[in-house]
């Protein structure tokens, strides 16, 4: 899924520089606005270029899980 096609359908939503390639779909439910569904194993395989597999995991609960960007947070798939 492009970038382009995330901004179409996902209008809004939160979007993690950086991790385009990580994108699995977009996601909506009642009550809340489309966001975007991201591969947990991805971030983890982008993330581990740049560190080791230990750091990686800490980053990423840390400060990408456990991080608030806005309304329409993304979400992420295990």
């Amino acid at each position: 899924m492009t970038r382009e096609e995330v901004n179409e359908l996902a209008e809004g939503a939160i979007i993690l520089e950086g991790f385009d390639d990580c994108i699995v779909g977009v996601t909506e439910s009642f009550g809340e606005g489309i966001r975007i569904l991201y591969s947990r194993d991805k971030i983890l395989s982008s993330l581990q270029k740049d560190m080791n597999e230990e750091d990686s995991i800490e980053y990423y609960y840390f400060n990408i899980v456990g991080g608030y960007f806005g309304e329409q947070n993304p979400i992420f798939l295990v």
